[in-house]
């Protein structure tokens, strides 16, 4: 047997495949595309190396579809096959990766808040832990799977720094912003390359809207992030929404057409990320074109695969911007009999959440915009077990009080803009809206008020 760079027990016949699997990790908390090759060296040195098929049948997993089940099943039936030669700690990552293909993301993210109870320095549990929990919304418990780890490492651990990212974003998505900050920009410090800390400063800086400073924050030329795997997307996505809201409309185009769509467009991040960015586009008037087609024929072939909640929606949106009423109609219908037979936390979701919440954007595409708040306001504040960021479920909020506002429901769009410009008092187009609504109940000198504070508001776009 030998160990990893943070001393943890692989059993492996191998040296050499035992370095090749912590050149893995190291690749993959970077989001490099060289971690599957280097795990491909790690199983060529052993093939037998239990945690190595594990971590490789991971990267097939977090594809997020099911149509890479069967593999991942037969490969946990490989590795389940040579349980009794390896360690407690890699028989329970085995253990963790079955449940997470069955649809238990709650008893995989168990499994391995028990791996990290007895083994705080396993990076791949807390990884993965971090991971999964984000899926499921669940933002204490991401930032306790950290905070419960972080005592057992230093600034010496190899890693150190992504697990400074990991605590950043968990922070921020508890609302503790101020420390969310402080811990990623030391991450970034530490290391340069750790894409999720860079990420976990951009979330804070977009939830205190200090989007100017976004701008440059992700001021990073295309070439800076070459060998990267597709979460690069959603970085410059977060990029996009800095520029969207200083009023940069052609530069969030333009990273939407040049590097947005420049990844693999397929892969369910990239597909959350262009359905969001063109939505939230189209709410501030700007022509999208043809845009939508693309995003709705990907969609068109996901109408069965129900495997994250969060992608769900994003499949029906696209589908419904299209026109392709039907196919939302179809995905909507087939959400419900998934949840009606499976018992998986995406499929808990259906009936409370996911449905309704696709039937309101269905409505909103449809210009039904009183359908949509009839079915948005009373689901407004119970939505994060779709999984996601406050950012990214921002969306729905937006489109809510838009159609609050075209519906005439003037009282409505006053309480939901009151909020918005409460939590978020720079942005421009919050207190434009705010106003609009007052002056719909006749309350002229308040809308005045509303309009001198979007005049100088730092978000300039309306």
């Amino acid at each position: 047997m030998f160990t990893d760079a943070r001393g943890l027990t692989l059993t492996t016949s191998s040296e050499a495949a035992a370095g090749h699997f912590s050149a893995a990790i190291d690749d993959y908390l970077d989001y490099r595309l060289s971690a599957s090759a280097k795990i491909k060296m790690a199983l060529d040195e052993d093939p037998d190396f239990v945690l190595a098929l594990y971590f490789r049948t991971c990267f097939l997993q977090m594809l997020e579809t099911g149509a890479v089940l069967p593999k991942v099943n037969a490969a946990v039936g490989e590795m389940k096959g040579r349980l009794a030669s390896v360690t407690p700690r890699e028989r329970a990552h085995v253990m963790a990766l079955e449940a997470w293909a069955q649809g238990d993301i709650i008893g995989a993210c168990r499994l391995w808040e028990d791996i990290l109870a007895e083994h705080p320095l396993d990076i791949l549990a807390l990884k993965l832990h971090h991971y999964l929990t984000f899926w499921t919304g669940r933002s204490y418990a991401m930032r306790g799977g950290v905070a419960r780890a972080l005592p057992a490492w230093n600034a010496d651990t190899p890693g150190y720094a992504s697990i400074q990212g990991m605590y950043a974003f968990g922070l921020e998505e508890c609302g503790e912003y101020a420390a969310a900050e402080r811990w990623g920009r030391e991450a970034v410090e530490r290391n340069g390359e750790d894409l999720w800390a860079i990420h976990a400063v951009a979330h804070v800086l977009e939830m205190q809207g200090r989007t100017a400073e976004g701008v440059k924050w992700l001021d990073f030329s295309e070439d800076r992030w070459a060998g990267r795997n597709p979460f690069i997307g959603h970085v410059w996505w977060h990029g996009a929404l800095f520029n969207l809201s200083q009023g940069n409309y052609d530069a969030a185009l333009s990273l939407y057409d040049e590097r947005m769509c420049a990844v693999n467009s397929k892969f369910y991040v990239d597909m959350q990320n262009q359905v969001s960015l063109l939505k939230r586009l189209e709410l501030r008037g700007v022509e999208v074109g043809d845009r939508w087609e693309a995003l709705a024929d990907h969609g068109e072939t996901r109408i069965d695969d129900h495997i994250l909640a969060f992608n769900d929606v994003h499949f029906c949106l696209a589908l419904a911007a299209a026109g392709r009423s039907d196919s939302a109609q179809r995905h909507i219908s087939s959400m419900a009999a998934f949840g009606d037979i499976d018992s998986g936390w995406t499929a808990s979701t259906m009936a409370a959440t996911t449905v309704p919440l696709c039937q309101a954007l269905v409505a909103y595409e449809a210009g039904n915009y009183g359908g949509t708040c009839d079915i948005l306001w009373p689901l407004k504040d119970d939505i994060t077990a779709i999984g996601g960021s406050h950012a990214q479920r921002d969306m729905f909020a937006q489109i809510l009080c838009d159609a609050a506002l075209r519906d005439g429901r003037f009282a409505m769009a006053r309480s939901l803009y009151s909020e918005r410009v409460s939590l978020r008092p720079s942005s421009r187009m919050n207190w434009q809206y705010y106003a609009d609504a007052l002056d719909g109940l006749g309350e002229a000198g308040a809308a005045a008020a509303a309009r001198i504070q979007a005049a100088a508001a730092p978000e300039p776009a309306a």
